[in-house]
């Protein structure tokens, strides 16, 4: 079989990357930047020029940044497709699109699974991502031997946006958990209390997350960069938002976690991770939550 993927960046490059050192399969890669196929070089795979050659192949993966490149990419690809290949896009996009891009590639006989992924860059380097699938249970079988190369934990949740529900599900809850560390972190400091036994306290506690242990000791060292950026994972909010209005569902706290980060969108932080909503309220209380420098 014909193995393709369309994406290489934070995320798609290891997912790539472990494929095609472990499928055995004939193995095509595109990306926009051709910059990306360096780290391919020792492998035999086929670098693209164009991502509509990626239409040759039988089974096809997307790692894409969001919900726009994804349906542009369909687009460029839909007429050069045929009967029994299949797509399987690994971004994270908005439910509604996904039935939209399921629809379409049906129409052409084409199979599609939307299979997010939750686990950010260091578990997609070491292949032990969490895979969530919607689609065709017959059709997810036949791709689960390439789940297997990227990910420990793979999870059929039934028909087509069924993955990217359960990922949003899974993104919502540390939505929240990060904009509640933004808002009562600084509230510490401001009380008078030590920002490093503090966060000891919290990742020693019940009040720990996965959000607490990751962010908190890069918020002491004052380092944004190693989670997602703000800008792009504000989308997820806004497909919740949609979600809630469409199905009359009330979320109010995650509300509340939407104008965090709003707030820190407007503040220009939408280029650092999550862990920079804790600004906001730092300027608003005139304080830092920092680990002492040492002298």
């Amino acid at each position: 079989m014909q193995i393709g993927f369309v994406g290489l960046g934070q995320m798609g490059r290891h997912m790539a990357y472990h494929m095609a050192c472990k499928s055995g399969d004939p193995f095509a890669v595109y990306d926009i930047s051709p910059a990306s196929y360096s780290r391919f070089s020792e492998l035999r795979v086929k670098t693209l020029d164009r991502v509509e050659e990626i239409a040759d192949c039988d089974l096809v993966f997307f790692s894409l940044p969001n919900e726009q490149v994804v349906k542009e990419t369909v687009q460029k690809i839909m007429g050069r497709m045929r009967e029994g290949q299949i797509v399987v896009d690994l971004s994270t996009i908005s439910y509604v699109a996904t039935l939209e891009l399921g629809r379409e590639l049906q129409e052409r006989r084409v199979s599609f699974l939307d299979a997010p992924v939750s686990g950010m860059e260091a578990r997609a380097r070491d292949a032990t991502l969490t895979i969530m699938c919607g689609g065709e249970q017959q059709i997810f079988e036949r791709v689960r031997p390439y789940f297997k190369h990227i990910g420990t934990q793979m999870f059929y949740m039934g028909g087509s946006g069924s993955g990217q529900l359960a990922k949003l599900i899974n993104q919502l809850l540390f939505d929240i958990n990060v904009a509640a560390l933004a808002e009562i972190l600084p509230m510490a400091v401001k009380l008078g209390l030590d920002c490093e036994k503090i966060g000891a306290i919290i990742n020693s506690g019940t009040g720990r997350s996965y959000a607490s242990e990751f962010f908190i000791p890069r918020i002491l060292l004052g380092d944004f960069s190693q989670g997602y950026p703000l800008g792009h994972a504000y989308k997820d909010l806004v497909s919740a938002a949609e979600l809630s209005a469409r199905e009359k569902i009330p979320l109010p706290v995650l509300q509340a976690t939407a104008a965090t980060y709003q707030m820190a969108l407007l503040n220009g932080f939408e280029k650092e991770d999550k862990g920079a909503m804790i600004k906001v309220y730092e300027r608003l209380l005139g304080v830092e939550y920092r680990a002492k420098k040492e002298v």
